[in-house]
């Protein structure tokens, strides 16, 4: 007949791994926002920690997981951004040469789209330099999409932010990727 103690034991493990779970889960974003940011002066730390942890999607618990989750993010950020530009091509007193470059922007983030859900396929079949080069080329998106509004002396971007953000998603992504 086991012993009170023995049997308090029992009771007790579970709550130990499961704690320690936790703190591992909860310390892997810290860490390795930590090590992207470092190996990436593009990066930055703040954005990426706040990026992951606000992440509704289920705990990852290993650096797997984070990359999916961070290519989420970045599909999520990119279809956003597409209908944010569909919104404001409604308006018909814009500016001939923004709605010009909205217009661009559409097409790339557009394109983004699918290339991002092809990024995921690759990424779970572990073929991560596809993964890889598909990520990057929503980088050029974002980046040739913010420059399109740099042509003309004055013109102001209304993308700006969230051409950044992509930028900044999709760079914590490749810096995951990298990892593994």
């Amino acid at each position: 007949m086991p012993t009170f103690s023995y049997c308090l034991l029992l009771l007790f493990l579970p709550l130990l791994f499961s704690t320690f779970h936790a703190n591992t889960a909860q310390n892997l974003i810290p860490e390795t926002c930590k090590k992207c940011a470092a190996n990436d002066p593009n990066l930055s730390y703040n954005f990426c920690v706040t990026s992951l942890q606000a992440s509704n999607r289920s705990q990852c618990d290993n650096l797997r997981g984070l990359g999916m989750m961070s290519i989420k993010l970045i599909k999520d950020n990119v279809t956003n951004t597409r209908n944010y530009v569909k919104s404001l091509l409604k308006n018909k007193k814009m500016d001939p040469f923004i709605r010009a470059c909205l217009n661009d922007c559409l097409d790339l983030y557009s394109d983004a789209i699918p290339t991002l859900k092809q990024a995921m396929m690759d990424y779970k079949s572990k073929h991560y330099k596809d993964a890889n080069i598909e990520v990057g080329s929503v980088i050029d998106a974002a980046t040739t999409c913010e420059d399109g509004f740099e042509e003309k002396e004055g013109a102001v971007s209304p993308l700006t932010k969230r051409n950044n953000d992509t930028f900044q998603l999709s760079a914590i992504a490749l810096a995951l990727i990298n990892m593994l």
